[in-house]
């Protein structure tokens, strides 16, 4: 007899969402997903998923990349959001933060990720 696992589809999304800590950049527009459990040593190295754009093309990239990007380095401070899950895309995107923080510089932004314990 076969046994089958089955979800909701609300179910599996959470389950989904819930894989990746997610930061939302709101002046930018920017969100970067971290896996829960994929990355080790400096963050700078760390794999995350950027989406940025009007269409929120995902692109995979070092966070290094994402920090040394101009648009990043130029519109200091930035308002962000930490938050696993949320609702809605494009104009409806309503992610429920758990912590939301002004930083000033990218030291800020890895002292946001080491109290978070990323």
């Amino acid at each position: 007899m076969k046994t089958y696992i089955t979800f909701q589809r609300q179910e599996l999304g959470s389950v989904l969402e819930n894989h990746f800590k997610k930061f939302y950049f709101q002046e930018l527009g920017w969100l970067i997903c971290f896996e829960s459990c994929e990355n080790k040593g400096k963050y700078v190295n760390y794999d995350v998923v950027l989406k940025k754009g009007p269409f929120h093309l995902e692109t995979r990239v070092k966070l290094g990349e994402v920090v040394e990007d101009l648009d990043f380095e130029k519109n200091f401070p930035h308002t962000v959001g930490y938050f696993k899950v949320s609702s809605g895309e494009g104009a409806d995107f309503s992610p429920d933060y758990l912590e939301l923080r002004k930083i000033s510089c990218v030291e800020e932004f890895w002292s946001f990720l080491n109290s978070l314990d990323i």
